[in-house]
């Protein structure tokens, strides 16, 4: 198994600073040297003499610009070389399909198109695109890959290689695990990993996206990624990175940031992550409950003394989460209603705004509750359902730790808890509302009472004795 240096703590490497290169070279780190010209330290001018302090990301850029440049400048005009020490590519990808992880997120379509350019092979599709996706693509003009499915049925012996994700849990189910012959990914090794019969290529490094180490092996091969591919793994990193404010962020993301708006000539880094997370949530505007629940919900298992099952997370991150909170009542029974299907122990959907950073949590009942009061303590709101998160908004660093950490250290579900919701008694079914213009699914219960004008009469609550919770019936 071969694995690309993990060693967190070592700086970026810089080579030694020589005069600035921008007559030369007009992008310089996303636009750097315009953002300096545009005002004093610090600012940004626009029309009226008005200025504005720049943002964070604005001033990672600018410092980073230096390294970003000579690195940028070292690189070969073509998107191909032969670089005079051989550095170990890994034969075994070549030709392979490169493809993310159900309900697939900017960072595993831009990486699976990042890997696909730099090893030689075939981007793939777990999923459908979200609009965040769509606006990269179309932003940089880059083709949507093909379903993974479409590419397996002209060719059901392809080598597979995972981007993304290394857990069987978010696999598309048309994938053998035994045609896997690389992973590459930043994400802790949990629960329903891959396991293989044989030796294959694995990539996994702790940085905030799978993009930047995409990134980074195109620059340690000394291989310029075309400008197309540049732009595509800049946004993914923006995206996971949440414009490089989330924890998860590393002293690499800022780097290859840097360096990728540089190649794709992006002189307002900025203005491309507004635009990017404003149509991520517009989406969200759009989508039904079982999206919203379902949409970018990930499971994890857990056997210990006190606790044994599965926990499924969601995330909805937005620019506004008034518009995301006013659907709590949709979005509560769904959850109860997902956690029947999919036989989970805990369910948990956190509301990030990507903005404020900060999150809640919505909570659908006395085990979730438990849970979340020993491992977070935040303080409950409306009524019991909701947690206020505090500045927690990574799912990978600040919620599923915290949870693993509690479970771990003795947490089990209580007895004699308060009577919460179930929907033991709910016979429902998902499908495509054909109303709907964004063709949304919606939940729909199977022998619903109608009133006289047709319409289903709202569920309503019935008390009744069942392992201490409580079953949602149709009134």
């Amino acid at each position: 198994m071969t694995a690309e240096n993990n060693d967190k703590t070592t700086e970026p490497p810089c080579k030694k600073a020589r005069p600035s290169l921008t007559e030369a070279h007009p992008h310089h780190a996303g636009g750097a040297e315009a953002l300096r010209l545009a005002a004093g330290d610090h600012e940004k001018k626009y029309d009226g003499d008005i200025v504005r302090k720049r943002t964070e990301v604005e001033e990672i850029v600018i410092a980073k610009e230096q390294q970003a440049e000579e690195i940028v400048e070292a690189l070969p005009k073509d998107s191909t070389s032969v670089p005079s020490v051989e550095l170990f590519l890994p034969e075994i990808l070549k030709d392979a399909t490169f493809v993310g992880h159900l309900v697939t997120d900017l960072d595993s379509v831009a990486g699976a198109i990042g890997a696909a350019e730099l090893y030689g092979g075939t981007p793939a599709l777990a999923s459908e695109i979200n609009s965040e996706t769509a606006f990269a693509l179309e932003r940089f003009n880059v083709e949507k890959p093909r379903p993974i499915e479409d590419i397996l049925k002209e060719n059901p012996k392809t080598d597979i290689c995972l981007v993304d994700h290394q857990q069987t849990s978010q696999m598309n189910p048309s994938i053998d695990c035994d045609q896997v012959v690389g992973v590459i990914d930043h994400h802790a090794l949990q629960s329903k990993t891959l396991v293989t019969d044989k030796p294959i290529y694995i990539d996994i490094r702790p940085w905030g996206s799978m993009s930047t180490i995409i990134a980074h092996t195109f620059l340690t091969h000394k291989r310029r990624p075309p400008t197309a591919v540049a732009g595509m793994l800049l946004c993914a990193i923006l995206s996971d990175t949440l414009n490089l404010l989330g924890p998860t962020t590393t002293d690499w993301d800022r780097l290859m940031v840097a360096v990728l708006a540089d190649i794709a000539g992006v002189d307002d880094i900025q203005l491309l992550a507004s635009q990017q997370f404003k149509a991520k949530s517009k989406e969200l505007a759009n989508l039904s409950a079982v999206g919203l629940v379902n949409g970018d919900q990930k499971s994890f298992s857990y056997a210990t003394s006190g606790f044994t099952g599965d926990i499924g997370f969601a995330v909805v991150e937005t620019t506004d989460d008034d518009i995301i909170m006013d659907r709590i009542e949709e979005m509560l029974p769904e959850m109860v209603a997902c956690k029947k299907e999919k036989k989970l122990q805990c369910i948990f959907l956190a509301i990030v705004n990507i903005v404020k950073l900060k999150s809640c949590l919505l909570l659908c009942g006395p085990t979730e509750t438990s849970l979340a009061q020993d491992a977070f303590g935040g303080e409950i709101l409306r009524n019991g359902t909701v947690m206020d998160l505090g500045k927690r908004v990574s799912r990978k660093k600040d919620y599923i730790p915290v949870l693993t950490k509690t479970i771990k250290e003795g947490w089990s579900k209580p007895k004699n808890l308060p009577r919460g919701p179930s929907n033991n008694d709910i016979m429902s079914h998902l499908e495509i509302d054909p109303q709907d213009p964004y063709g949304n699914v919606k939940r729909i219960n199977d022998t619903p009472n109608e009133n006289k004008d047709g319409v289903m009469e709202k569920i309503e609550a019935e008390e009744k004795k069942d392992d201490g919770e409580y079953n949602i019936v149709i009134a």
